[in-house]
């Protein structure tokens, strides 16, 4: 039987998910995020972790580590939009009094369920949105948000549930801000994505809606050596799978997909010149959507209707050289 342990980090309660192949450690009170994946194979850490003396550097910015969660993600133009006339207004927190990465941060999820079975072990979460009366400020509708991780293996499977608990129409977009690690060898990793274009940015660095060639990136659909790479870049990801491939020169390496009926955009970040991480980011919307003019089949705003529960997947699969 699989198994699911509790520890804690800072004092904060964290869950942790095991098999043979993975430890998968959640931190649910501060932010829900998948702070660790720690993979026994390989004997590595998958994913950028906080140590525990960054917790002030964490409590900032804590979409800086993990999997974090953006609700919803990239920027909005000062902070503010209207929908189905009602009125929103997001905290003003980056250049230009302009909004960055959603009312996610560090809010306290509560665990609502774990199971333990001979073929993996799942923990499911749980938030609502009026329990924060920050978030309740800015995105005055009510939500209950869920999410479940499943481990099976070498596989973690992650499930977003979305309960419209209001009597309006509402927008909605999620991201995850997910930094793999490079382990200070770029020039050992490729990414393969399979994109149709990038999307221009505005001197705010908010997208336009107006799509490019991807030129030289188009390595990006076959396999792209990660060496002088220096991504800060959003893609349409158009008819192609929602699939990212990241693979060491030694066979090792991991797929990241999700759900195409929702997730419409990748983001590559490597923070500078590609070093110790490369975030692979999976959006459902064009940051900025509600202000951009464009149909929701193009930015990928999913409007939420009263009483509607919404279901979004992703998942991780490690791959491993055949002589493991």
């Amino acid at each position: 039987m699989k198994k699911v342990t509790k520890g804690q980090w800072n004092g904060y309660d964290t869950y942790t998910l095991h098999s043979r192949e993975l430890d998968v450690t959640l931190l649910p009170r501060l932010g829900n995020n998948v702070i660790s994946i720690r993979d026994h194979i390989q004997q590595r850490d998958v994913l950028r972790r906080p140590d525990e003396s960054e917790l002030d550097f964490y409590l900032q910015k804590p979409y800086h580590f993990g999997i974090p969660l953006l609700i919803p993600p990239g920027r909005i133009r000062r902070g503010k939009f209207t929908y189905a006339e009602q009125e929103y207004q997001f905290d003003v927190n980056t250049a230009n009094d302009n909004h960055i990465h959603g009312l996610h941060r560090t809010q306290a999820w509560c665990v609502s369920d774990i199971e333990e079975d001979d073929e993996g072990c799942t923990i499911t979460t749980e938030f609502k949105t009026t329990d924060d009366p920050q978030w309740i400020r800015q995105f005055p509708v009510p939500l209950k948000l869920e999410m479940t991780l499943r481990l099976q293996g070498a596989k973690l499977q992650q499930t977003f549930k979305i309960h419209h608990l209001g009597d309006q129409p509402a927008p909605f977009g999620l991201g995850l801000h997910t930094w793999f690690l490079l382990d200070g060898e770029p020039d050992k990793w490729t990414i393969t994505l399979p994109v149709s274009g990038k999307y221009d940015l505005d001197e705010e660095l908010i997208t336009t809606g107006e799509i490019t060639p991807l030129g030289e990136l188009e390595q990006l659909i076959t396999g792209m050596n990660l060496q002088g790479t220096n991504f800060d870049t959003m893609f349409q990801i158009g008819n192609n799978p929602v699939q990212a491939t990241l693979m060491h020169n030694d066979g090792y390496g991991l797929i990241y997909s999700a759900d195409p009926a929702y997730f419409k955009h990748w983001v590559l970040y490597t923070k500078g010149e590609a070093d110790q991480f490369l975030c692979i980011e999976p959006y459902t919307w064009l940051p900025d959507a509600p202000n951009s003019g464009l149909p929701n089949e193009v930015t990928g705003l999913i409007e939420l209707k009263p009483a509607q529960t919404l279901e979004l997947n992703l998942q991780l699969e490690m791959i491993y050289p055949s002589s493991t």
